[in-house]
């Protein structure tokens, strides 16, 4: 008998076969089941305790996930498809992660079965190409539409109970923040342009959309200044009005006196001239990014200007798009028509403690602030998200406005077509096919048990319906569980957040049924700075290459 060859160094760990795609399945359906109960109007929430005892109370699916902190490499995949999800289309986080994870668990049985792996993943590759069939288009300025398309969005969300509310607010900013890029095209950039303000405090009711923007600013003499201008003429700027002081640290040794009071004078003059220079266009309001002196303001409020200093750029961009005015750079470069009289009041409110500049009524606002208010900080975060979520299924509906069937209708006319397909395969190939239908009957499956009837008459009662592929718009009303047409219900989904959501998890599924080899093991010279568990290094250009050169 020969001696046995090591080939792997003894410190590596090796594990492969069907061993690593069960360990594989098994820590991706542990993932699912963790937000299973999260999906559909009567979902349950999971509360969320962080290190350092901050709690996240949600039900989207994206975040909880965020939260949590995974060893096993599947399952941290299986948490990146709720990430690209969110940011692909914002909704649809939850049924991804469940749809994969099912795909995982009926593809168990075959790999027991000996069955390869690119055979089970042929079979789930096929389902996209029905949604196209059954997607019907839909009018983007029909308020009542979008309306019930977005509420049947945020339908499984917390906010639900507030009715129209979160629904009105999604679309108004979205509608008001898109812009037209050619071909009927229209695109919505929801995180620069439209602003969640939280404000702890009030009623939920009071939230709404500003046809403006607020931001989290005082004018900078209260006292002096005035604090509500009708109609302002805003001025934009992103330099400093105050001495410029040298690049680097300067010194001046002044032999005289009086050469002394000529260099403040110098600086007075310089402040001057600036401010000369800025109202020379008469505007009401100035609003800068950087700092903004005591004699500038001195200036400024002589003249009657309101002055606003240290904005966030991100804020200073929306104020731009909102009243039409142009961000100047340095205040010599100035013209008339950089100045925004789009605005229809500039105003500064108090709302609880704090106080907030508000720039409203514009004639055009290519940006948006939405108000939020609300009993706590924990509820306020929720509703952000949802509010979040529903923006994004606008936004989606105004570039793509197709709609598919909700509650659990379209998984199963993808699966009824499945069934068929897997009919008319010859040989072991088609069996599959079968199982693969049955993966997406768990979203309507989950609907049900999240709404307490019984589970296996309605599935079996829906599954007759869809039989031979008819009555596509036939699926599970997510508040009573019952079996209802949603089209009468108005329960839609955004094609785009259906399509996206599918594709990802029949990827995903596919990619984690590939692996048939996990090798891990410890390298016994440490790379430099993998000494434990430190801070992760940020690498800057200089010391990104030769990283490997450092001596050990």
């Amino acid at each position: 008998m020969h001696a046995p060859v090591l080939v792997l160094k003894d410190t590596l760990k090796r594990e492969s076969g069907s061993k690593v795609q069960h360990a594989n399945i098994q820590a991706s359906k542990a993932v699912a089941d963790i937000i299973r109960t999260t999906l559909g109007p009567r979902s349950m929430l999971k509360m969320l305790l962080d290190a350092s005892g901050g709690i996240v109370v949600t039900n989207d699916g994206n975040a909880i996930l965020r939260e949590l902190d995974v060893a096993h490499p599947a399952a941290k995949s299986m948490i990146e498809l709720s990430r690209t999800q969110d940011e692909e289309v914002g909704d649809g986080t939850t049924s991804v992660i469940v749809l994969a994870g099912e795909m995982l668990h009926v593809a168990e049985a075959f790999i027991d079965k000996k069955y390869h792996p690119t055979v089970i993943c042929r079979a789930l590759e096929d389902a996209v190409a029905v949604l196209d069939k059954i997607a019907m288009t839909v009018d983007v300025n029909d308020h009542a539409t979008m309306l019930g398309l977005v509420k049947s969005c945020i339908g499984t969300k917390f906010t639900s109970q507030f009715g129209d509310l979160i629904a009105d607010l999604a679309i108004d900013a979205t509608t008001t923040a898109g812009v037209d890029v050619g071909q009927g095209l229209r695109e919505v950039d929801i995180k620069k342009y439209i602003k969640v303000e939280k404000v702890p405090g009030g009623q939920l009711e009071d939230s709404k959309v500003l046809k403006g923007v607020m931001f989290n600013k005082d004018v900078v003499a209260p006292g002096k200044m005035k604090r509500k201008i009708l109609n302002p003429r805003i001025m934009l700027l992103d330099c400093p009005l105050e001495y410029k002081k040298g690049e680097n640290q300067t010194n001046a040794e002044l032999l005289r006196e009086e050469d002394w009071s000529v260099l403040l004078k110098m600086e007075e003059e310089y402040i001057e001239n600036l401010c000369a220079q800025i109202l020379k266009f008469k505007p009401d309001l100035v609003i800068t990014e950087k700092g903004l002196s005591d004699l500038a303001c001195h200036y400024f409020s002589k003249a009657g200007v309101s002055a606003i200093r240290r904005l966030r750029k991100t804020d200073n961009n929306r104020i731009a798009r909102a009243c039409g005015a142009v961000i100047v750079n340095r205040p010599d470069e100035l013209q008339e028509s950089d100045i925004g009289t789009g605005a229809g009041l500039f105003e500064v409110r108090k709302i609880g403690d704090e106080f907030f500049a508000f720039i409203v009524d514009c004639k055009d606002p290519k940006a948006c602030t939405v108000l939020l208010r609300g009993a706590s900080k924990d509820l306020l975060n929720e509703v952000e998200r949802n509010l979040q979520d529903a923006m994004a299924v606008a936004r989606n509906i105004i570039k793509n406005p197709k709609l598919v069937p909700g509650g659990g209708a379209t998984e199963l006319t993808v699966s009824a077509m499945l069934k068929q397909k897997s009919s008319s395969i010859e040989g072991v190939e088609k069996w599959p096919y079968e199982a693969a239908a049955m993966a997406f009957e768990a979203i309507p499956r989950t609907l049900a048990q999240n709404c307490g009837v019984n589970v296996i008459r309605i599935m079996t009662a829906l599954q007759g319906k869809h039989a031979n592929g008819e009555n596509a718009w036939i699926g599970i009303d997510g508040n009573t569980g019952e079996i209802t047409d949603m089209k009468e219900r108005k329960i839609w989904d955004s094609y785009t957040v259906k399509a996206q959501a599918f594709k990802t998890a029949i990827e995903a599924a596919c990619m984690l049924l590939r692996i048939d080899d996990i090798v891990s093991g410890i390298k016994k010279k440490q790379a430099p700075g993998a000494g434990g568990p430190s801070k992760p290094t940020i690498e800057e250009e200089g010391n990104a290459d030769n990283e490997n050169m450092i001596p050990e």
